[in-house]
């Protein structure tokens, strides 16, 4: 059985829609809680698969949170061996500064939904089926990335130029969240209470509105792009 690590920065962020896919392509999941997890750079030896999802800190703060430090060695280590990458917001910035790219505060919040710009890169790439008419996907970040050296853009947004890029064959990061679904997101309004009720003109109960037309959308464009870029990484594998 292929083992995927998914490693979850806080409970109530989990893989959603992709970890069904991978129980469905035989993957079997091992999930690591950072905040607490004893990394070791061999965590990832012999796994088929990375994950990592998002969380409300910053990359630069390893000095509040120092497992940062080990858990960046870990998707380093993956990215020399080549193991298969996906990060997830928090995840992709990760991959950003591991890769010698700038992760920085940006100009303002970005929690809500809004559809992608997709360069010429992204039209060819899995991402494209989250650009399908009417599939929007859930922005949740303050924090933004350059795309490192050596790393292709994907897609854009109205709000940040930076949303997705690749490295290699066999690494993607999405800073937006793919993976969400209507319920997840129930977890994520309590968790993030603090943030959302200092976001100005953000309203709670429009969110869920947004969230529970648009989720099951992101759910048929996301289940094609993982599906997809899954193919692509097994085979090269």
């Amino acid at each position: 059985m292929k083992r995927a690590i998914v490693i979850q920065h806080v409970p109530f962020e989990g893989p959603g829609t992709l970890g069904a896919i991978l129980a469905r392509r035989g993957y079997r999941i091992q999930s690591v809680d950072a905040p607490t997890a004893s990394f070791d750079s061999d965590l990832g030896n012999g796994s088929d698969l990375l994950v990592v999802l998002g969380g409300p800190i910053g990359v630069y703060e390893e000095d509040r949170y120092p497992f940062l430090v080990p858990e960046m060695k870990v998707i380093e280590s993956c990215l020399k061996t080549g193991t298969p990458y996906l990060g997830v917001c928090l995840g992709s910035q990760l991959l950003a500064k591991v890769l010698g790219g700038r992760v920085y505060p940006g100009e303002k919040k970005e929690i809500g939904w809004s559809p992608l710009t997709l360069t010429e890169a992204g039209i060819a790439s899995p991402i494209r089926h989250l650009a399908s008419e009417g599939v929007q996907v859930l922005h949740w970040h303050g924090d933004t990335f350059d795309v490192p050296e050596g790393g292709t853009l994907l897609a854009s947004s109205e709000a940040y130029v930076h949303q997705a890029f690749r490295y290699g064959d066999s690494a993607l990061a999405l800073q937006f969240h793919a993976e969400v679904t209507a319920q997840d997101l129930e977890r994520w309004y309590v968790g993030h209470a603090v943030e959302l009720s200092l976001v100005p003109g953000l309203d709670v109960r429009e969110l869920r509105v947004c969230s529970r037309r648009l989720a099951p959308m992101l759910m048929g464009g996301a289940t094609k792009m993982f599906e997809e870029w899954l193919s692509l990484v097994e085979k090269e594998a």
